[in-house]
């Protein structure tokens, strides 16, 4: 199943500019979903971080990787209409530069579900193959 921006938005509250992922691969509701994050000189956070030197707020790799998460765990029919509100973020760590033009793949695993708190294995790779980001991120549903 693959959603572009306009069915991400059925999903998830997210609008711009802080919709940070552009297309959903694959999806298997509750349980794992692969997207795209396009990172463009155009962003708006690149004016400031860092004027000459601009790379992508590692803050916004996990918020991009927690929208994908949301819309994995809400496109479950039960959770349609719901809100996913992050809940901790656990062993965030950051091993490359994003840079304007690199294109994220973004996946995360649902690994642990009880009634509205879920927890989610995620991971961002750049087109070069390498890592980015990964995280253990806890979600609750309301």
């Amino acid at each position: 199943m693959e959603l572009g921006t306009k069915e991400i938005m059925e999903i998830i509250p997210h609008r711009q500019p802080f919709l940070l992922i552009d297309t959903v691969q694959e999806l298997e509701p509750g349980v794992r979903a692969k997207g795209t994050k396009c990172v463009s000189f155009n962003e708006p956070y690149f004016a400031g971080h860092f004027p000459g030197q601009p790379v992508m707020p590692g803050v916004l790799e996990i918020e991009a990787l927690a929208q994908l998460g949301a819309v994995a765990i809400l496109s479950k029919p039960e959770c349609r209409g719901k809100t996913a509100f992050f809940a901790s973020i656990k062993s965030a760590k950051f091993k490359e530069k994003v840079l304007p033009g690199d294109v994220l793949t973004l996946e995360i695993e649902i690994i642990k579900q009880k009634g509205p708190i879920g927890v989610g294995a995620a991971k961002a790779t750049n087109q070069k193959g390498k890592i980015t980001a990964v995280a253990e991120l806890t979600f609750a549903i309301s």
